[in-house]
């Protein structure tokens, strides 16, 4: 409960203006195409929700040291599943409402999404190990 509130009071500060960068990536690579950057709630609806694939949520935080370490370990692997999983980042500041209606309490929070249900979590920091057998969960490996 403490944790809940500490989280509603963080979220109620004042949403920054998004960032340019924060649009879809562009790029050749797989890694490129394997992650995006979550628009708002339709986009995640769309690219999470009703994906055909399964989907690794990211919910992080610009000010978070934890979710700098995650995130690009996270990308790098994902990148290499060759298309098989899809991961999506949502930045918490700019998608409040997704954090609480997925009821994220800490970040990094990470979300393995199957079919648009919650099959998995995690929360905080894992080694590179862990995350490999959290995706190979996800895909089915």
């Amino acid at each position: 409960m403490a944790q809940r509130l500490a989280l509603q009071r963080l979220l109620a500060l004042p949403v920054r203006a998004p960032l340019a960068s924060h649009g879809r990536a562009f790029g050749t690579s797989a890694g490129r195409r394997s992650t995006f950057n979550v628009q708002d709630g339709s986009d995640f609806q769309d690219r999470v929700v009703n994906s055909p694939k399964p989907v690794v949520v990211d919910f992080h935080a610009q000010w978070c040291g934890p979710c700098k370490i995650l995130g690009p370990r996270l990308e790098k692997l994902v990148a290499k599943q060759e298309g098989k999983v899809l991961m999506a980042k949502v930045d918490i500041d700019d998608h409040t409402d997704l954090a609480i209606e997925y009821e994220v309490s800490a970040v990094p929070t990470v979300l393995a999404m199957k079919n648009g249900d919650v099959v998995d979590k995690f929360v905080g920091i894992k080694d590179e190990d862990q995350l490999e057998a959290f995706l190979k969960k996800l895909i089915g490996a």
